[in-house]
């Protein structure tokens, strides 16, 4: 991984790469989703897990050559890039457990709190442990 500018605008700029990846992978998710729900007729919760792989191998793509210019090969990167997703996936539904059963929010505030906590982790796993260098 480059290292960013000690200054912190080159950690913002990676930042900003990284959440601008994370929609990209979303538009892809969502596009193979109305797709094969629209046009072949799936069911919602098949078309969304498919849309999902989708996203994550988009996310993955994006992540590794543009946003990290990572340097570990796919063997060591891709794995921890799928164990990282799962983790957010993990914190996803307990803050979206917590935030809506518990204290009782509107699914759709939850779901951007919890949007932007995963975010947030995910950059920082992702640039430590997933395309930082082996050691």
């Amino acid at each position: 991984m480059n290292t960013p500018r000690q200054d912190g605008r080159g950690l913002a700029a990676l930042f900003m790469r990284f959440a601008g990846a994370g929609a990209v992978g979303t538009a892809a998710h969502y596009a193979l989703l109305v797709a094969l729900v629209s046009g072949l007729g799936a069911t919602g919760w098949m078309a969304s897990v498919a849309g999902s792989v989708v996203g994550a191998l988009v996310n993955y793509t994006i992540n590794y050559f543009w946003v990290f210019d990572s340097r570990p090969g796919h063997g060591h990167a891709f794995p921890r890039f799928m164990a990282v997703a799962g983790v957010g996936l993990a914190i996803n539904a307990a803050a979206m457990y917590l935030l809506t059963v518990t204290l009782g929010l509107h699914y759709l505030v939850a779901q951007l709190l919890a949007t932007a906590l995963v975010l947030v982790v995910g950059f920082v796993l992702n640039a430590r442990w997933t395309f930082g260098s082996k050691r």
